[in-house]
């Protein structure tokens, strides 16, 4: 089926963007950039079809990569089930993403400048190096996806590398995802010493065999490195200032494809997690603490794209919760359904922000649905999916999780429905404080989005109101994870949708009933805010025992510690002994003739009286 030209095509797309996209018009850019990524929409498509019903695995093998001894890695692709459905999230979402981004960056200065091409370059290398990741066969060729998509996240965060705050985030982001990708690594390493290969199935075939103690080691080690690419306690710090990027980066990056990888990467190792509960417990526990306490977050938060930052770390939480308790399919339903409406919130915020020329700030909103209707219709689609109203996509793929949470451990359905509550009440407050009420902001040219923009907004509109009934995750994967149990309570499913409507309810009596209400409820519970609001001070924790130790050490201790006063003083020392001795033989270098005749008479008169006494001790 040629696998390798499903990555290949946007490869190419990056590469002719990136070599020649500056002698291009905007026009032929785009042509090869959203070209590139439809064409291998299409290839997925025709391989879905071409390969039937996916029960076994397909692999095709290039070359062997690594050779030694008996350790050989094969750089292969394979697609099954669950790599098919990441595949059509990808590409499918992916090519909105990029057809939206023409209108979006549209104001970018032309080609000649470089950030117009250059924005679409970097996109479609993280399409390449993403869609490597999801096709790989073994460990390791997934590690060049997983680095890869680190890389083009850096590079797009900090597109706007003119402005600090952009560079910033993006070393943030590098920095946070190394140390996960580092325990990711050791997970590589245990791997091979354990079952002397990295190839998916070699690994999960043997894996049953394998002392529980040791697979549970990998499990959170692999948990590491998922936590720092899906953005869970304690590597989360980095996805909400990662908002610094165009505004199509986080819909693509950080809400559909990018941070999922961990979510990916955990349930294709189902088979080491099974036989190592430990580790289930602790990714359940994660997943569900994260999402509560950046869901606490995002109440407070006042720049719309930070709002649903926090609600993808939310949401993210609930994936993982669902894989630690053994939903596996529950867990990959929820990571489709939430790349429709949160790729949706992200995209639509971007209509808000292009509608009122780069305002994000949330309280200079207001009044907007009637100005821009079609942005608001749209996004009131993924405001009611999120808040798990019934028969929306949200709705199915929440309340799977929540069930199979309840028929794990009680409390964490409960956290997890409080959760669902919390977000329920964030995200229609951003929705009432944008589109709902008075205009509050400066004056602007109010302006809907053009069509090239809206199109993508109206087709991820459409999934997010019925995609979780037309694409039924957990049957289509029913022969990928083992079974668990069927569970249906409808008065569980009751008390979750009740507390839903119970967030829309309190958030439209406090930002439209009552807009004076949220005002002497912040002045009430000042203190609480305050620390809500800061984000818990997380980051200034972070940097006081963390960054500045390790910074502060390095300048004092391996800086003037050990670079100045060792080596330099080392080097510099051996430097000044041998200038001080030319000096001295330097003066020897007088150029008189006679002189040197006479240091000749007198070394040849203290070498013969040196023989003599020599030749008269014997």
């Amino acid at each position: 089926m040629q696998l390798w030209l499903i990555p290949i095509f946007p490869l190419a797309g990056f590469v002719v963007n990136g070599l020649f996209g500056k002698r291009f018009s905007k026009a032929l850019v785009n042509v090869f950039a959203i070209g590139s990524v439809l064409l291998s929409f299409a290839w997925v498509l025709k391989t879905i079809f071409g390969l039937g019903d996916l029960t076994t695995a397909y692999t095709e093998h290039y070359f062997t990569w690594i050779q030694s001894g008996a350790f050989t890695v094969n750089w292969d692709f394979s697609v099954d089930r669950l790599t098919a459905i990441m595949l059509l999230v990808v590409t499918g979402i992916g090519s909105l993403i990029h057809i939206y981004s023409i209108g979006y960056m549209a104001h970018e200065r032309g080609p000649r400048h470089g950030g117009y091409y250059r924005f679409f370059a970097y996109l479609n290398l993280f399409m390449f190096f993403m869609l490597v990741l999801v096709l790989a066969a073994n460990y390791l060729v997934l590690f060049v996806g997983w680095e890869g998509v680190g890389l083009c996240s850096y590079l797009l965060i900090g597109f706007y590398f003119t402005k600090k705050f952009a560079t910033d985030a993006g070393n943030k982001a590098f920095i946070v995802n190394r140390i996960g990708d580092f325990g990711f690594s050791l997970a590589m390493f245990y791997i091979v010493k354990t079952f002397s290969t990295l190839d998916f199935g070699s690994v999960f075939s043997r894996a049953a065999g394998i002392p529980e103690s040791t697979l549970t080691l990998i499990g959170l080690l692999l948990m590491v490195g998922a936590a720092g690419k899906s953005a869970q306690i304690p590597l989360y710090v980095w996805l909400p200032d990662a908002m610094a990027g165009p505004t199509p980066v986080s819909a693509l990056i950080h809400a559909a494809t990018m941070v999922t990888a961990g979510v990916y990467m955990t349930a294709r190792s189902w088979s080491i997690y099974t036989h190592a509960p430990a580790a289930m417990e602790v990714i359940a526990v994660i997943g569900v603490a994260t999402a509560f306490f950046a869901a606490t977050i995002g109440m407070a938060q006042n720049d719309i794209k930070k709002v649903f930052a926090y609600s993808t770390v939310s949401q993210l939480g609930y994936m993982f919760l669902g894989v630690g308790v053994g939903a596996f399919s529950s867990g990959i339903y929820h990571l489709v359904t939430h790349a429709f409406f949160k790729a949706l919130l992200f995209l639509g915020s971007g209509a808000v922000i292009h509608a009122l020329s780069g305002e994000q700030d949330m309280r200079n909103m207001g009044g907007l649905r009637t100005k821009i209707p079609w942005t608001f219709w749209t996004m009131f689609c993924a405001w009611i999916a999120i808040s798990g109203v019934p028969f929306t996509s949200g709705f199915y793929s929440k309340d799977s999780i929540l069930l199979a949470a309840y028929h794990h451990a009680p409390w964490m359905y409960w956290l997890g429905t409080v959760t669902a509550g919390i977000t329920a009440f964030y995200v229609s407050r951003a929705m009432f404080m944008t589109f709902f009420g008075r205009y509050r902001g400066h004056e602007h040219h109010i302006h809907e989005s053009p069509p090239v923009m809206m199109i993508p907004l109206t087709i991820l509109a459409l999934l997010s109101l019925a995609g979780g009934y037309l694409f039924q995750v957990p049957v289509y994967l029913s022969g990928v994870f083992p079974p668990v149990e069927e569970i249906e309570n409808f008065n569980l499913m009751a008390i979750s949708v009740a507390f839903g409507l119970a967030g829309i309810a309190i958030a439209y009596w406090m930002y439209v009933a009552q807009p004076a209400l949220s005002e002497s409820f912040v002045r009430s519970v000042k203190g609480l805010y305050t620390l809500v609001y800061n984000k818990y001070f997380v980051d200034e924790i972070y940097d006081a025992a963390v960054i500045k130790p390790v910074v502060g050490g390095s300048r004092e201790v391996l800086w003037k510690g050990v670079d100045v006063s060792v080596i330099d003083g080392l080097a510099n020392g051996v430097a000044s002994r041998s200038r001080d001795l030319g000096g001295v033989l330097r003066l020897f270098q007088s150029g008189n003739i006679r002189s040197y005749a006479a240091w000749v008479v007198l070394g040849s008169v203290a070498l013969i009286v040196a023989l003599g006494m020599a030749g008269g001790g014997r």
